[in-house]
């Protein structure tokens, strides 16, 4: 259910009843982009079901889905039909428009455009846990986790703020002692994929793919500058994921142990909410434990 994940901690909120938070999704719903519009975003059903709940609560877990849709004209169209317009004014005219005259051509021609460009739309899961006060969103993109919370925001009411998860030891450092040292926290395992870059201008960076790490190479990699910003990981034999330096995690994969409790029991949605839930549940806790527990912060939004 989850792919990627950014974990936030939810301050300052009152939290609203179910019902309530249902309406502002609603009223907030998403609508396909129009001819000449370039981006729609808003929430839908998670469930998938038209007219169905628009949050559903799955053991106390709440699970919205968000959706952007993105019409994009090609700048190669963009630029060929700008350079002929160009030419026609300035054989017309004797002078080249350049400058705003020039912007003003081009962004006459991208909404003209527009009608006749492909929509690509993505859908992200986002994850409230009101007990532990935690947001989650399926993303590893700051950048695009930035968009969702600030729609999450005006659903989730006045006064709500939202703050990335922050704790003591940075995960750069974090990873770097476990890989120097070859020795992961408790209830972690190292596996077999990582990158490591230097902090300069060349950002000279090397990888390792399906390669064991538990060699002096690695280390060496570490004494001569380079941090890591990804590390494969499992936890407790249950769960593998890529740690990121931006404390995302990515490529979460829940595996067999886990699945097998689950084998023959096809009851969709609500079973693999309660699954990916619980276990995240418990992996989020351990993780902040092995990066020396949470910083406390001020929450901004």
């Amino acid at each position: 259910m989850f792919k990627n994940a950014l974990v936030y901690r939810i301050a300052q909120w009152t939290q609203p009843e179910l019902p309530e938070l249902d309406e502002r999704l609603a009223a907030a719903r998403f609508v396909e982009c129009g001819a000449t519009q370039a981006e729609s975003s808003g929430w839908v059903e998670p469930r998938g079901e038209q007219h169905g709940a628009m949050v559903e609560s799955i053991g106390g877990q709440w699970l919205m889905r968000l959706v952007i849709e993105t019409r994009a004209v090609p700048g190669s169209a963009v630029k060929q039909r700008l350079e002929g317009e160009l030419d026609k004014i300035e054989a017309e005219t004797g002078r080249r428009p350049k400058g705003k005259r020039s912007k003003e051509l081009k962004e006459q021609i991208v909404h003209e455009l527009l009608p006749r460009a492909f929509s690509k739309r993505t859908s992200t899961l986002v994850w409230l846990d009101p007990k532990a006060g935690l947001a989650m969103v399926d993303t590893a993109s700051l950048k695009r986790a930035d968009r969702i919370l600030s729609l999450l925001l005006e659903a989730l009411g006045e006064g709500a703020s939202l703050t990335l998860l922050q704790t003591r030891a940075s995960p750069a450092t974090a990873m770097s002692q476990w890989l120097k040292t070859k020795e992961a926290p408790a209830g972690f395992s190292v596996d077999r994929e990582c990158e490591l870059k230097q902090p300069d201008t060349e950002k000279s960076t090397v990888r390792y793919a399906r390669h064991s790490l538990d060699i002096d190479e690695v280390g060496l990699h570490i004494e001569q500058g380079k941090l890591p910003t990804q590390l494969a990981m499992t936890w407790d034999n249950r769960v593998s994921f890529v740690l990121t330096e931006s404390m995302a995690l990515k490529k979460i994969k829940l595996l067999d142990v886990v699945l097998e409790g689950a084998s023959g029991k096809d009851e969709g949605f609500d079973t693999d909410a309660a699954i990916a839930t619980g276990e995240l549940r418990r992996l989020i806790p351990d993780l902040l434990e092995a990066l020396d527990g949470e910083q406390a912060t001020e929450a901004a939004a």
